[in-house]
């Protein structure tokens, strides 16, 4: 399956006994889960049950809107339901002989009553549900679509990502020898400080150790580059990798961190790593802004 923006909009119309139409309407957003919203007329819950069963059998993330509109046509005749009406009469005119109030109900209002009046043109719900289940899969299939046209953009634009930031890997590890350059003629004048002062020998190998430990960036480069690798293999895999992909990009957030903090303070062409690790960090955050609406 290719990747998937989780960002698009359908529209399916449907039309039953020439009197009733409708139309079934699909908006998704991004979201970390599957949220589904519906709008539907009331008395709706079986279909809205069977309508929410499709959509988890096609999405596995979003926030998914499904609005159904029902339009009945001019010509359509409507029944009066007595028992609905009779009643609202009856204890309207019971309250108002027991309040000794002299007036009498508005057939306005008794028409306003849920349920008072009937469409005599009204499919069975049976009917009703299998149409518009019918162009709510054709609306799936439309959202869809337009899903996997907008994953294939954001797919590319990872790929041009992904590229920049192992260029500017290979940019630091060309730098790489300069910078332990410039650690050991620091190393050599903090040695002499120290020998100056008659210091032990092994408080000189500490701080050796501790300087050597700080200009390794090598393990950083190492991980950047596997983590690189797994983005862009999980790109060619396809489906749902949204997440894995946002967890990569922090991991790789974490390395270039880590190489930054490990390369501060330096002069002279050493600088050029610092450049090349913001570099990174700044695709690296772009790529996270097109992650986000992967499903």
């Amino acid at each position: 399956m290719p990747i998937r923006s989780m960002t698009g909009f359908a529209q399916a119309r449907g039309q039953l006994n020439g009197q009733l139409s409708f139309t079934v309407s699909l908006k998704s957003v991004n979201h970390r889960f599957l949220d589904l919203h519906f709008r539907m007329p009331s008395d709706s819950d079986a279909l809205e049950m069977k309508l929410r069963h499709l959509l988890k059998e096609k999405l596995a993330r979003g926030h998914v809107e499904l609005m159904l509109n029902l339009e009945r046509g001019g010509g359509e005749s409507f029944t009066l339901n007595r028992q609905v009406a009779g009643g609202y009469i009856q204890a309207f005119r019971a309250a108002a002989a027991e309040f000794g109030l002299a007036t009498e109900p508005d057939l306005n209002a008794v028409f306003r009553i849920p349920g008072a009046l009937e469409n005599a043109a009204l499919p069975a719900s049976g009917e009703l549900e299998g149409a518009v289940l019918g162009r709510a899969e054709e609306a799936l299939r439309q959202l869809n679509q337009m899903r996997e046209e907008e994953g294939r953009g954001i797919e590319r634009e990872l790929r041009q990502r992904m590229a920049h930031v192992q260029k500017a890997g290979q940019a630091v590890e060309k730098h790489r020898h300069s910078m332990l350059q410039t650690y050991v003629e620091k190393l050599k004048t903090r040695m002499q400080d120290l020998i100056g002062t008659h210091v032990e020998p092994e408080r000189i190998l500490q701080e050796a150790a501790l300087l050597v430990d700080r200009s390794d960036i090598q393990e950083e480069l190492v991980r950047l580059e596997t983590h690189v690798k797994h983005f862009l293999g999980l790109l060619d895999e396809g489906g749902e990798v949204g997440k894995k992909l946002d967890f990569l990009l922090q991991e790789m957030n974490r390395e270039a961190n880590t190489l930054l903090s490990k390369t501060s303070g330096l002069a002279g062409e050493a600088l050029k790593i610092t450049e090349m690790g913001l570099a990174m960090k700044a695709e690296i955050e772009k790529a996270r802004e097109q992650v986000q609406n992967i499903e």
